[in-house]
């Protein structure tokens, strides 16, 4: 067992604390998915089937999110669960926030693959990183489903990028 170090104070700035300086406030207009308030992007290079990642257009953090965008969010989320959950080789889509490295607030969902109970719960980002690549093509095919189908439950609209 390692010992814990002793605390870092005051912690480090995340990046983004500064709009001006925030990478996901400069990509706003990048993903597979928009609306007016919020955007889905797919993370390439990732070892299970889908890795999605949700961001408000706008600067904000979970803490400071104003009520109604809170309220979006949660619906959102669970269109985007039953989009993903409908791939034909998923089984469950996993939703986490953690929000220590950027101070613009993402969202994470994570596919877990069909009969992989070897990957149930928390550690499924731990083994998103020791699996090998997922094959792209197929990826982007899913990704595309599943803003195709987040277009049609929740309104917005795709991205022109990805035809």
């Amino acid at each position: 067992m390692s010992a814990l170090r002793p605390p870092v104070l005051p912690e480090p700035r995340r990046h983004g604390e500064d709009p001006a300086d925030c990478d996901e406030c400069r990509s706003r207009n990048e993903g597979i998915w928009f609306n007016d308030k919020w955007r889905l992007a797919r993370i390439p290079g990732v070892g299970v089937p889908l890795v999605l990642m949700l961001y408000p257009r706008d600067h904000y953090d979970m803490a400071d999110l104003p009520d109604e965008l809170a309220g979006e969010l949660g619906v959102l989320t669970t269109h985007i669960v039953r989009h993903v959950q409908a791939l034909a080789h998923v089984s469950r889509a996993h939703v986490y926030r953690i929000g220590d490295g950027s101070a613009h607030l993402h969202v994470w969902f994570f596919a877990r693959p069909e009969g992989q109970t070897q990957l149930y719960g928390s550690w499924l980002p731990v083994w998103d990183d020791l699996l090998p690549e997922y094959p792209a093509g197929v990826a982007d095919a899913d990704a595309a489903a599943v803003a195709d189908a987040l277009t049609a439950s929740y309104g917005g609209r795709r991205s022109e990028a990805d035809g």
